[in-house]
C-alpha cells in the first residue's frame, strides 16, 4: 500500500496597489513550478516536511527558500488532503497563511519564477491551490471582523485612516469614515503622538487596547485549525 506524503504550503497576503497612485488590494506571491506535475503553472510556495522539523518550521523554511520572505505573522490555516489532489500520489498539505507589511513584502525575491498576483484574480494554479486561496481569503475577511488581525499589516501604531484603509482593501468596499471611527475607537488607545509632517492637522496615532478581550483564534504564530 502506498504511503502518504506530507507537505506544507503558505498563502502570503500583502496589501499592494496595482499601480502607483491606485488603491491597495490584497496580493499574494506565487512560485512557478519547474517540474511535473503541473510544470509551468503557478503555485503557492511550499515543499516537503522533513522528519526532524515541526510543521511551522517547515513552512518558514520553505518560504525563505522560495521567496526570501520571513513573515512575522504565520498561522496554521487548514489541512488539505483529498485523495486525488495530486496526480503523482497521495499528498496531504498543511496550509499556513502569513500576513506581511509593505516593507516586508518588498523583500520578496521576485523574478521569472516568483511573482505577485492579485488574490481575487488568479490564473489557473497547480493542484487545488485556487481553492486553497479562496478559503484563505474567506478566513482573512471573516477574521478581520472580530480580531486584531489588521495589526499584522500595520505595525504597533497607526492612524485611523491607516486602519480603515486596511479594512477597505481586505473587504473590497469603501467604509464610511465616521461610522468606522465609532466602531473601532472603543478598542483603541491614543498614543499621545501624531504623524509629523504634512500641510494639514497631523493625524493622531493609536494602538490597540490589549486590556479589551476580542474573540480570536490564537496568538501570532500559534498553530491553529479553523
Amino acid at each position: 500500500m502506498a504511503g502518504i506524503d506530507l507537505a506544507v504550503s503558505t498563502v502570503i497576503f500583502a496589501l499592494r496597489p496595482a499601480a502607483e497612485g491606485e488603491v491597495a488590494s490584497v496580493w499574494i506571491p506565487l512560485v512557478r513550478r519547474i517540474a511535473e506535475p503541473f510544470d509551468g503553472l503557478w503555485a503557492l510556495p511550499g515543499g516537503w516536511v522533513t522528519g526532524d522539523e515541526s510543521l511551522a518550521d517547515a513552512a518558514s523554511r520553505n518560504l525563505l527558500e522560495t521567496t526570501a520572505l520571513e513573515p512575522s505573522y504565520l498561522e496554521q490555516l487548514y489541512a488539505f488532503g483529498d485523495v486525488d489532489r495530486s496526480p503523482s500520489g497521495r499528498v496531504v498539505s498543511i496550509v499556513y497563511w502569513a500576513l506581511v507589511r509593505a516593507d516586508e513584502a518588498a523583500r520578496a525575491a521576485e523574478g521569472e519564477n516568483v511573482r505577485w498576483f492579485p488574490a481575487d484574480d488568479l490564473p489557473r494554479l497547480a493542484f487545488d491551490h485556487n481553492a486553497i486561496v479562496e478559503y484563505a481569503l474567506w478566513r482573512l475577511r471573516t477574521k478581520l471582523e472580530y480580531s486584531r488581525i489588521a495589526l499584522a499589516f500595520l505595525g504597533a501604531e497607526f492612524t485611523l485612516t491607516d486602519l480603515r484603509e486596511v479594512h477597505e482593501a481586505v473587504l473590497r468596499k469603501p467604509l464610511d469614515p465616521a461610522n468606522f471611527r465609532r466602531q473601532v475607537e472603543p478598542t483603541l488607545v491614543p498614543t499621545g503622538t501624531v504623524v509629523s509632517g504634512g500641510r494639514h492637522r497631523p493625524p493622531r496615532l493609536y494602538r490597540y487596547n490589549h486590556s479589551i478581550e476580542l474573540v480570536d483564534n490564537g496568538p501570532l504564530g500559534k498553530e491553529n485549525t479553523p
